[in-house]
């Protein structure tokens, strides 16, 4: 007999209850969430009071919700820096906890992030909702492509497929020759690592001899870190490269596991069962249908994040349910990339996203790079692209392609294969000189 906590756990995973339900059930979570951290959370006590909150009946509506003050990296990051070495951030005390981690420091000072058993566990339970969107069971063979260090990704996606009952691989500590090798022995089937990292190992393969169609069983790859599996180019690329579906995923070290691609692959789908999502525009933190990505969750009281400005830059969904049956609210394209990515050059926003999708449509470019300097009064931005054969007539295509994409005209240059960096977690191809004072 399937118990009644089991069932919940099933439906929430599909997320196929009606939007009103979810609403209730969204609503029911953050009260007991909002109880919790005025009771004993000194960062968010404070910070709820000071905006008037001074109980959980004092947020009786979403609407309501959406009046509490937001919370920044830059806040917590403070808090940190005065508190060490977690903060205030913490519902309960220090042996109650029992993981820490850290962020990768892409987007400024690295935050310490502790969770609970409970939390941990809620944690996982994400990334089981990212494997039953591409499908993947307790049948498969999951291996982690990564350094198990202080980032929570890979050790995240470990637990989820614990819950799912999945066999887990770490691959951590070893060169890319042996992460094939292990993947090829173990008969792995879902890749989990950043598109950027899949492409590497399908270079390493080449140059090997591997066959990655012929000579692994691997049919699902899941990737996250960076925006690139969101992106139909680089996604054809993976998928050509490991005979495999390539699908999409998006958290953070501070948030948890939020988003997910279904088998259909139409949009991102937003874990509405664990979190509240809100889109603004970043000037006016009015609601927009393109802008910053706004999220609670809802099952980590321990260290929670409440209204917290992602910084990532998304975009509504237009159409409603996705024919996979899911209810949840869906991303067009994914993340779109950082809003403080974007390069301005000559006055253009120019998002790095978009210019990996045109270049990944060359399929005789390898690694590329980009670099931005300001020699004299205009602004240039540089290309440097690997390329083996016909380089010629691949930098002229792909000059007039980003032209069109662009709205500017950019130089590319080829460069020798295998003379850019390669990346296993976030790829860092963008080097902007203006700021570095390197214009020349």
């Amino acid at each position: 007999m399937v118990s009644d906590d089991s069932l919940r756990r099933r439906q929430a995973v599909k997320g196929k209850v009606d939007h009103s339900q979810r609403q209730a059930a969204q609503l029911c979570q953050l009260q007991t969430l909002l109880t919790e951290v005025l009771s004993s959370n000194p960062f968010y006590a404070a910070k709820l009071r000071a905006a008037g909150v001074e109980s959980a009946d004092d947020v009786a509506t979403l609407q309501q919700y959406t009046d509490l003050p937001f919370t920044t990296k830059q806040e917590l990051s403070v808090d940190q820096a005065e508190n060490p070495p977690y903060g205030t951030n913490l519902t309960y005390p220090a042996q109650r906890y029992v993981r820490v981690h850290q962020t990768s420091g892409t987007t400024g000072e690295r935050l310490r992030w502790l969770d609970t058993e409970d939390s941990w566990t809620w944690f996982g339970r994400g990334w089981e909702a990212v494997y039953g969107g591409a499908g993947v069971t307790g049948e498969d063979r999951i291996f982690l492509a990564a350094s198990f260090g202080p980032f929570i990704g890979f050790w995240s996606a470990h637990e989820g497929a614990r819950l799912l009952g999945a066999m887990a691989i770490p691959g951590g500590g070893m060169s890319s020759v042996q992460r094939l090798e292990a993947l090829a022995f173990n008969k792995a089937t879902v890749l989990v690592c950043t598109p950027t990292y899949a492409l590497h190992l399908a270079e390493v393969a080449a140059a090997q001899g591997l066959d990655l169609v012929r000579d692994t069983s691997v049919h699902v790859t899941i990737h996250a870190g960076e925006p690139g599996a969101g992106l139909p180019a680089t996604k054809a690329r993976i998928e050509q490269a490991w005979g495999a579906r390539c699908f999409d995923h998006a958290g953070a070290t501070e948030v948890g596991a939020w988003g997910f691609e279904c088998t259909e692959q139409d949009g991102l789908h937003l874990n509405e069962d664990q979190f509240i999502f809100e889109i603004i525009d970043p000037q006016s933190d009015q609601p927009a249908n393109e802008g910053e990505l706004i999220i609670t969750n809802l099952g980590r009281t321990g260290m929670p994040v409440i209204r917290y400005r992602t910084g990532d830059r998304v975009r509504w969904h237009e159409a409603g349910s996705c024919a996979c049956g899911r209810t949840f609210r869906r991303l067009e394209g994914g993340v779109i990339g950082r809003l403080d990515d974007a390069l301005v050059i000559r006055g253009i926003n120019v998002y790095p996203s978009l210019i990996e999708n045109v270049v990944r449509g060359f399929p005789q470019v390898g690694e590329f790079a980009v670099h931005v300097r300001r020699p004299g009064a205009m602004d240039e931005l540089e290309i440097e692209v690997e390329v083996e054969d016909g380089a010629e007539a691949v930098v002229e295509g792909l000059a007039a392609e980003l032209y069109r994409g662009l709205a500017l005209r950019p130089r590319v240059r080829a460069v020798a294969c295998g003379s850019l960096p390669r990346f296993e977690l976030k790829a860092r191809r963008v080097t902007d000189h203006r700021q570095l004072g390197q214009n020349g």
